[in-house]
């Protein structure tokens, strides 16, 4: 492998491991799903089209990992993703905190299609087309799944229970 390919691949960790922590909600398993991606990465650079982005790639190797997890995980519900919260950064307010709190629980509670799509598109700042090249799906169908998950995101964060909203308000006003 040249050091050209080892710096590209290196160069993505920070966004293969935030886009780990979307997918499954734990460092410690997230962490694994990024290093089984590596592993594979590296077992198969050959794979790769170096004329094409090498991050797609990528990300689309962590993708189908993630899916074999899943698949080999539904006969054990009890160790199924999204069911713990990642540690978040300390932030300076408490509200800060409630609302990052409040947006990884609404992220976690959207179908996984739906919550892939969503990390691809808006927080790694793919393309469509990036995005059903990672996923294996149709371009139209990634745009429908992200449709879909920003509605349900923006519903789920407005129909908060009452209490969350009072806590929020309460903090805001100390």
């Amino acid at each position: 492998m040249r050091n050209q390919d080892e710096a590209a691949i290196v160069a993505c960790i920070p966004s293969l491991r935030r886009y780990a922590r979307g997918l499954v909600s734990d460092a410690h398993r997230a962490d694994d799903l990024v290093q089984d991606t590596l592993e594979r990465a590296w077992g198969r650079i050959s794979q790769w089209q170096r004329r094409d982005d090498i991050r797609p790639w990528l990300f689309g190797i962590l993708h189908n990992r993630f899916v074999d997890v899943v698949r080999a995980t539904r006969s054990r519900p009890e160790e199924s993703a999204g069911d713990d919260l990642p540690d978040t950064v300390q932030r300076a307010e408490q509200s800060d905190r409630l609302e990052v709190r409040d947006l990884d629980r609404a992220l976690q509670r959207l179908p996984s299609e739906q919550r892939e799509v969503l990390l691809l598109v808006a927080v790694e700042e793919m393309s469509y087309q990036e995005a059903a090249g990672v996923t294996g799906v149709p371009i139209g169908t990634v745009m429908s799944r992200l449709a879909r998950a920003r509605e349900r995101l923006r519903r789920e964060l407005q129909n908060r229970a009452p209490a969350e909203q009072g806590a929020t308000t309460l903090q805001r006003i100390k």
